[in-house]
């Protein structure tokens, strides 16, 4: 890195490119970057000193060649203008996930890969080793709640990733210990195949060098690792380490006894509600144990983990009314979103609010999405948010819609989704996707505190 002097971003506001942003803009360097839209990350990034713009504008970028380094996501469009003139001009061009590699080389790096589930456990063993360990650096998938930042910087030589299999990303990383959380296939626009997206997950696990922490029932094997393999689950007795008797408390947070090689950690609680979240409380643990850290302080920080903005995030709490968001995008997320929140809150009316994410993985998946939200008391659908790709003949929110057999179901364009819900009878509410449906977040928020104060 000393050879540049700047580092310019194309599509500087994704979550994980943000994060590495600011993690150059703390080293001292100048950053800016290009995104498509303002975000409440990007106005923080320009709060914290950052350069962002949102039209696709070659002016922009510095014009001293040969002393810009020049960082780009594969969501970012080849055709864009910006792309084109680096590529035209000779900048040297480096992919997000290559840089995330150099930046863990020659650290203890602690990976957390999977279709879901990576996010919360990757924050949480970042938390853990934070407040019961020696701290470390994090480059995180999500916005933390206990530090409101998805970067964390540490002198320690601990490096904890989120290990993202889009694009193989997670294939530039080479952990000491990393955890796989799940194999369900997703990306199926890159992979092709489910069977070459478990390969790819086989092709991570050869590049762990210690330890390997497996959901029980994942098919991970010796063959596919020189690291010692070790299982967790949410309460299998056949892992090496479960919870046992996980109960909720009121508010939905479990208290469970933690069941790890060495003994037992009694009465753990979850410091974020959901069942789903007890499984994530086991992984994080594990791996922290495994890595020294003393078991009773990784309790007491499992209890102080605020969680993750926009994972099974409560923004409305009452009896008669509330709210909960989350990023939920794939079946088996949504399956596991929806049934922790019916768990947390049982005899309650469930209204789901839901923005499928890609015409591909809707295409790939509208079957599955269809059992999933089939859960909800009511449905209320939305349009597809395409991200990087073009419409793809034919698939539309409908092939969803069709499917799905929910008492109550309602196809609506995200332009009218307030107008509609104004007036609309709720008992629990939750927004779920991964594209722009978190705009909506402040506005539902705002409306049903109006209405709990009526």
């Amino acid at each position: 890195m000393s050879e540049y002097s700047k580092i310019y971003f194309i599509g500087i506001g994704g979550i994980g490119m943000s994060a590495i942003a600011r993690y150059y803009k703390t080293k001292g360097y100048p950053v800016a970057g290009y995104d498509r839209t303002p975000s409440d990350l990007t106005r923080e990034l320009e709060n914290e000193g950052i350069s962002v713009h949102y039209n696709d504008d070659p002016d922009y970028i510095p014009k001293d060649v040969a002393s810009t380094l020049v960082v780009y996501t594969p969501a970012v469009p080849e055709n864009l203008g910006e792309m084109v003139y680096v590529r035209e001009h000779g900048y040297t061009l480096v992919k997000r996930s290559r840089m995330l590699g150099e930046l863990s080389s020659g650290q203890t790096c602690l990976a957390v890969a999977g279709t879901h589930g990576k996010t919360t456990t990757s924050t949480m063993i970042a938390h853990i080793i934070t407040e019961a360990g020696p701290g470390c650096s994090a480059f995180l998938g999500g916005i933390s709640k206990n530090y409101d930042t998805n970067l964390l910087v540490s002198q320690e030589r601990i490096f904890v990733a989120e290990a993202d299999e889009y694009d193989r990303s997670f294939l530039q990383l080479h952990p000491a210990a990393a955890v796989i959380t799940a194999m369900d296939p997703d990306h199926l626009d890159i992979y092709g195949t489910p069977e070459e997206y478990r390969k790819a997950f086989k092709v991570f696990a050869s590049q762990v060098t210690k330890t390997l922490l497996v959901k029980k029932g994942l098919d991970i094997t010796k063959e596919d690792t020189k690291a010692e393999i070790l299982t967790y689950s949410y309460n299998d007795p056949e892992a090496d380490f479960r919870a046992v008797d996980p109960t909720p408390d009121e508010l939905g947070h479990y208290i469970f006894d933690l069941v790890y090689p060495g003994g037992i950690l009694k009465d753990v609680r979850c410091g974020i509600p959901g069942w789903v979240n007890v499984e994530n409380s086991v992984a994080a643990g594990a791996i922290c144990i495994l890595q020294g850290i003393n078991p009773e302080s990784a309790k007491k920080a499992i209890g102080t983990f605020a969680g993750v903005k926009r994972r099974l995030d409560v923004h409305v709490a009452s009896p008669t009314l509330t709210y909960i968001d989350d990023y939920a995008h794939h079946p088996m997320e949504l399956s596991s979103a929806i049934s922790s929140i019916k768990r947390m809150y049982p005899g309650r009316k469930l209204t789901a609010i839901f923005q499928p994410h890609l015409y591909s993985r809707t295409r790939d998946f509208a079957g599955e999405f269809a059992e999933a939200l089939s859960a909800v008391d009511k449905l209320i659908l939305l349009d597809i948010y395409p991200a990087r790709e073009e419409p793809i003949p034919g698939v539309t929110s409908e092939i969803i819609f069709d499917k799905v057999t929910a008492r109550e179901k309602v196809l609506l364009k995200k332009e009218e989704l307030m107008e509609y819900i104004k007036d609309e009878p709720l008992d629990v509410l939750a927004t779920f996707g991964a594209g722009n449906i978190d705009r909506f977040i402040g506005p539902l928020t705002e409306l049903l505190e109006k209405r709990l104060e009526k």
